[in-house]
């Protein structure tokens, strides 16, 4: 085991001298470090003997303390101050502090090398390292043993927490919510301290921080291979888990979550390709209702949702909204098309979770509960709602629900006028190769000049004019009038959208 405080005073050798503290003599040393830094309990990791010449010590009976209870709160064992030095004069505050808290308070003789210590400290440590070896053996045999499948997290990360004598908890630092959906959640008391900090670094100021809570000590860590992923440990007993050891248990576990983000990314593409054969009509109901079970989507009671990003129509979070789902225990099926994900989910799912997994800046439109033989409708719906929910500024829209979009209620209706105004455009097309509606588009974007859409479309301006002419010919409409042109703008933002 690793040399105490008092073992570590207890040499004659070194000659040194327990100020205050004893209570604290017992603490454990990992490691015997030196820094005259200002803020000194930043460069503790847990379980150091912190050394000073005294340069660290705030001349202040207010500072002294404020330092004595942050080495506490970062995990040091013991803090040692050069004697004949530059420490200010040890304030009876200071003193107090360091018995009540307890920190063990020790003066190091002049004129002894601090290095005399640390080599020490190192001597006495040799067993500890071969401990640790074969600890970090263990840790990592148990990933070999896991698996890749992601039933096996549950196992992996109780045997992680037996090897470390701790409780393990893997975290989503932006809302406190487990990472894995067979993840446990932290203790009420964690939640109560850390939820008005979510989201900030204060949750975790440094990749590797013990923090003092309610008399005892927690440490949080990141998780090398996942943003945001937050480790926190609650250590069952003294002396607290190796930080060289639990760095590699951080590494085991990320390790195995990307073993698991792999396997979801495969199904996430393969879900895309079947919702883009479900858009073109190329599947038949009964095979649908087989592939959205393979997706674990129920195949008689599910909506979609149409979800577009922030107004620069940015892709944002939604590029891992799959994870974020399975993360919270709802799989889903979805497909990236033309700036808006649409993702086939269970009816069960509340707005809250579809809101939280898109962020904040994410519009959503989700139709109707449906099934498999009517989703190409519900495409639909969801399509509609999320122009609604853009219209109307709001978050979520359901379709058939809430306030109309554009003075329309319904995608029947929506369909309706856009036949009757841009019909007769498509029927000509269809039989005439022609880039009628994508002239009238570009003339109602560029104001209607004449010169700017022709060098937008690469066209003579003679053509452009020639085009505007027909599309009047066509619809019987008077492309002089501000109503006229109204009318057609409304109908190519509802085509547009119902159409993406």
């Amino acid at each position: 085991m690793a040399i105490t405080v008092a073992e570590l005073v207890a040499e004659p050798q070194l000659g040194l001298t327990l100020l205050a503290g004893s209570e604290g003599s017992g603490n454990r040393i990992t490691w015997a470090h030196t820094s005259d830094l200002p803020r000194l309990w930043e460069w503790v990791t847990g379980g150091e003997f912190m050394m000073t010449n005294g340069l660290s010590i705030p001349p202040d009976a207010a500072g002294q303390v404020a330092l004595a209870e942050a080495l506490v709160d970062a995990g040091a064992s013991a803090l040692a101050i050069g004697e004949k030095m530059h420490a200010p004069e040890l304030s009876p505050e200071f003193l107090d502090a360091c018995d009540r808290l307890p920190l063990p308070l020790v003066n190091i003789p002049y004129p002894l090398p601090f290095i005399a210590i640390a080599r020490s400290v190192a001597e006495s440590s040799l067993l500890e390292e071969s401990r640790r070896l074969r600890q970090t053996a263990r840790i990592y045999d148990l990933l070999r043993t896991a698996g890749a499948s992601e039933d096996h997290w549950q196992s992996l990360v109780r045997r992680l927490a037996t090897e470390l004598e701790s409780d393990l908890f893997l975290l989503d630092r932006r809302c406190l919510h487990p990472w894995h959906p067979d993840g446990q959640p932290i203790p009420s008391f964690l939640v109560e301290e850390w939820s008005p900090l979510s989201g900030q670094a204060s949750v975790s100021a440094k990749n590797f921080q013990w923090h003092r809570i309610r008399g005892g000590h927690v440490l949080t860590m990141d998780i090398p291979t996942h943003a945001n992923a937050l480790l926190v440990v609650l250590p069952n007993g003294e002396p607290h888990p190796d930080a060289v050891v639990l760095l590699h248990a951080a590494t085991v576990l990320g390790l195995q979550l990307s073993r698991t983000v792999l396997s979801l990314e495969g199904q996430h593409r393969v879900a895309g390709e079947f919702l883009q054969q479900v858009i073109d009509g190329r599947l038949g109901t009964a095979e649908m209702e087989s592939r959205l079970a393979d997706f674990d989507v129920p195949a008689q009671d599910f909506r979609i949702a149409s979800i577009s990003a922030d107004d620069d129509g940015s892709s944002g979070g939604l590029a891992d909204f799959h994870v974020q789902m399975w993360r919270h225990g709802f799989p889903v099926a979805c497909l990236w098309r033309l700036k808006t994900l649409h993702v086939a989910v269970s009816a069960i799912v509340s707005d809250d979770i579809l809101i939280h997994c898109a962020g904040p800046g994410a519009r959503i439109g989700i139709s109707r509960p449906t099934s498999a033989a009517g989703i190409q409708r519900a495409l639909q719906e969801s399509l509609w709602a999320l122009g609604s929910a853009r219209g109307n500024s709001m978050n979520v829209a359901h379709y058939a629900e809430g306030p109309s979009w554009l003075g329309l209620t319904s995608f029947e209706e929506g369909a309706a006028l856009v036949q009757r105004l841009l019909g007769p455009i498509f029927e000509y097309e269809q039989s005439q190769e022609g880039d009628l509606v994508v002239t009238l588009r570009t003339y109602l974007d560029t104001q209607r000049s004449w010169q700017k859409t022709a060098a937008a479309l690469f066209a003579h301006r003679q053509t452009i004019i020639y085009r505007i002419r027909k599309i009047s010919e066509l619809t019987g409409l008077d492309m002089t009038q501000t109503s006229t042109l109204a009318q057609l703008w409304f109908a190519l933002q509802i085509h547009e959208a119902m159409h993406k």
